[in-house]
């Protein structure tokens, strides 16, 4: 049996001087290679199904056509009305995002620290996360009354469970071999959870901010749907909630366009940078 090679391999003096040779991509492969573009064929198709389905209906009250939420949608950009109301929005859910992260990450420490913290933070997780947190409001409003506390009380319920539990469940995860290298090191307590079981386990922890934020952000403008004014100013839900009352439904569905895109900037934008300059760059996934 004889193996053929190139002649360039054959007359090869040293491993440099074999070139090796690429095949051209055509420009369809270069631009499929690319997940923005690929997503933005489908947001294009999206658009276009939306626009053909509302001229097909022709009825604005129901289905608006994408070129008139478009329309509401750039007037609510030019007027300032749209980037205030979204601005309160985002605030609110900041405050409540931010105060969820803590207390899951006080919940998991404790859980880590001890057996009797697992028991707690099993015990809370199986008897809170299945609570939707918009039942919760009722109460929100009784105890803090008409403003930001009630919002951000229903807004830390939502996001606290999904992120401590996927943080729990990452820090199982980690291999007994990692463990024992840390212990050897000496570490214990806080340092022990900071070098060794969250970067071993942020792909989970991660992937609850994520599922926290998005719990976070839907819980939020469904309160606002329901509760209204905070403080004397409406975020977009209750934007999106004045303008249903008033049957103008382009900008209802401008409204609605307004929380979806803040949905993929964040999640495609700052969480994938994220994921980029952590797990990607650590290794700890493909």
């Amino acid at each position: 049996m004889t193996t053929s090679f190139r002649p360039e391999i054959l007359n090869a003096q040293s491993l440099d001087e074999i070139k090796v040779v690429e095949k051209p991509r055509s420009l369809f492969d270069k631009l499929y290679g690319e997940t923005l573009v690929r997503k933005g064929v489908i947001l294009i198709a999206l658009a276009v199904a939306w626009e053909v389905y509302g001229i097909w209906l022709n009825n604005e009250l129901l289905f608006p056509t994408f070129g008139a939420t478009m329309t509401a949608f750039v007037k609510g950009i030019a007027s300032g009305v749209l980037p205030g109301r979204a601005w309160g929005s985002i605030r609110v859910l900041l405050m409540g995002y931010a105060a969820g992260v803590v207390l899951a990450a006080m919940l998991t420490g404790l859980a880590i620290a001890s057996r009797i913290g697992r028991d707690f933070l099993e015990t809370m997780t199986s008897m809170f996360n299945p609570l939707p947190a918009i039942a919760l409001l009722p109460l929100s409003l009784i105890w803090f009354g008409l403003g930001n506390g009630s919002l951000v009380f229903v807004l830390v319920h939502s996001v606290t469970w999904a992120i401590a539990l996927n943080t729990h469940a990452g820090f199982l995860s980690v291999s007994k071999t990692l463990k024992m290298v840390g212990r050897n090191y000496g570490l214990t307590g806080p340092a022990f959870i900071a070098k060794i079981l969250m970067p071993a386990a942020f792909p989970s922890i991660l992937t609850g901010l994520k599922i926290g934020w998005a719990f976070a952000w839907r819980t939020l403008i469904a309160a606002e749907l329901v509760f209204g004014v905070s403080s004397g100013s409406g975020g977009l839900g209750w934007f999106i909630f004045e303008n249903k009352n008033t049957l103008d439904i382009p900008n209802v569905f401008a409204g609605l366009l307004t929380v979806i895109l803040i949905g993929l900037v964040v999640e495609n934008l700052i969480f994938r940078v994220i994921e980029k300059k952590t797990i990607h760059r650590w290794g700890v996934q493909s």
